[in-house]
């Protein structure tokens, strides 16, 4: 079965940088695109960022362009989403997610996800 686990959130002052990790049990890492969602209470979930099979191409959410990178490690089954100068609007529960396909857009609902990591921005 396909396990996704994030960690790295916490608490932050504005301004501040954390990197978040998931790391993929279950699943021929290479053969799946990843990415990273967010979801306030009461807010649909969003997409923040994304990598394709090969690590080679990525896309953002406009709100994170600049600030946040995504990356993957496909021999330690890892994705990473470092998140530098951040704001209190990126307060959120932050979801791993993956599908078996070449890329995970804003539209794509990914087949698999993890339980989240809590990132906390204060001011």
């Amino acid at each position: 079965q396909v396990q996704l686990v994030e960690s790295g959130g916490g608490l932050v002052q504005a301004g501040g940088s954390l990197r978040l990790s998931c790391v993929a049990s279950g699943v021929t890492f290479s053969i799946y695109a990843m990415g990273w969602f967010r979801q306030v209470p009461g807010k649909e979930r969003e997409f923040v960022a994304s990598v394709t099979r090969s690590g080679t191409v990525t896309y953002y959410a406009d709100f994170v362009k600049g600030r946040f990178t995504i990356s993957r490690a496909n021999a330690k089954n890892t994705v990473y989403l470092q998140m530098n100068s951040l704001t209190s609007e990126d307060t959120a529960v932050y979801y791993c997610a993956a599908d078996n396909l070449n890329t995970i857009t804003v539209v794509t609902r990914p087949t698999y996800w993890g339980q989240g990591t809590q990132v906390t921005v204060s001011s």
